[in-house]
């Protein structure tokens, strides 16, 4: 459930002028903006980076590591994928416990991990609804974790603790359920394709062609040029893997490109906003070249839902052959 592809975000990234941070992240001296000494310092202390502000090289392994872990699991024995899905989904929740806890909010960590677990593994094994009952005892389990820490700040981190289930554990479970179908490989493997596709597509057109940022109060390197190549390959991967995998119509493939695109596009952003609330550049180190976990899957947690919903619309019974 990673971004497989590239060591940006989606939608593609402007280069970055010499000496230049984004606006509210602090550079490498700790300052807001970036001047002529803290580029000189950087030069000599930093890998060499790409023009997407990047280690290229280390990118594109942990890239293929990464996509070629999914490969394995997905075709060999099916629920290691979602071993492989829940172990992402742990580092990404660690990541964010200690990003907000920079700003002094404080996530209970065995409420949301058990629930985690719970509501991932019930999806795969049974029906959906005893997965939902897993949110809501762990939304509740939130509510009484935080009673003894007193008011002060009670509603602060128990909001942040429900948000957490809601937007990492809760979107993984889309995957389960993606899964759990007699093909839920093939289901998998073209989630897993459109995001290379997305991430891919906006990557390459931002660094070659990307002159015009799309929204550039929250994510000012992010281009048109990069979403129109994001759309394009979803588009193509769509066209043809919908109809290849799972007898499904051109234009279901079409559409589930077009979305993925934008609801990729929507998790990227989204990211990207809560990383500026926090001021941190990146929500964590753990892979070289791309940041962490969370800046790798910001973009998967919101397609999941949306790829499960029109495979599980288009293509209802799910087929072995």
């Amino acid at each position: 459930m990673t971004k497989l592809v590239g060591p940006e975000s989606l939608g593609g990234r402007a280069p970055a002028q010499a000496g230049q941070s984004e606006p509210g992240v602090p550079d490498n001296t700790g300052q807001t903006g970036g001047g002529a000494a803290a580029t000189e310092a950087a030069a000599v202390t930093e890998p060499k980076r790409g023009r997407a502000g990047r280690n290229l090289p280390a990118a594109v392994a942990v890239s293929i590591v990464l996509g070629g872990l999914a490969l394995v699991t997905l075709f060999t024995i099916k629920a290691t994928f979602l071993l492989y899905v829940g172990l992402i989904v742990a580092v990404a929740f660690w990541e964010l416990r200690h990003a907000l806890a920079s700003r002094e909010i404080h996530l209970p960590l065995i409420p949301i991990a058990v629930g985690g677990i719970a509501m991932v593994t019930l999806a795969y094994w049974t029906p959906v609804r005893w997965s939902l009952a897993a949110l809501a005892l762990a939304a509740i389990a939130v509510l009484a974790w935080r009673l003894p820490g007193g008011p002060a700040g009670y509603v602060r981190d128990v909001t942040a603790g429900i948000f957490t289930l809601a937007y990492l554990p809760l979107m993984a479970v889309f995957v389960a359920l993606m899964l759990a179908e007699p093909d839920g490989a093939r289901r998998a493997l073209i989630f897993v394709v459109l995001t290379v596709c997305s991430d891919t597509g906006g990557y390459l057109a931002g660094i070659f062609l990307g002159k015009h940022p799309m929204a550039p109060l929250i994510s000012p390197k992010k281009t048109w040029e990069g979403l129109s190549g994001s759309i394009v390959l979803c588009l193509a991967a769509g066209a043809i893997m919908v109809p290849d995998l799972l007898n499904g119509h051109l234009w279901q493939g079409l559409v589930l490109g077009l979305a993925a695109v934008g609801a990729a596009t929507l998790g990227d952003l989204a990211e990207s906003m809560i990383k500026r609330d926090l001021e941190i550049k990146d929500m964590g180190h753990f892979l070289p070249g791309h940041g962490g976990m969370m800046d790798r899957i910001d973009s998967l947690l919101v397609m999941a839902p949306v790829i499960w919903l029109l495979l599980a619309v288009f293509v209802p019974n799910g087929h072995a052959g």
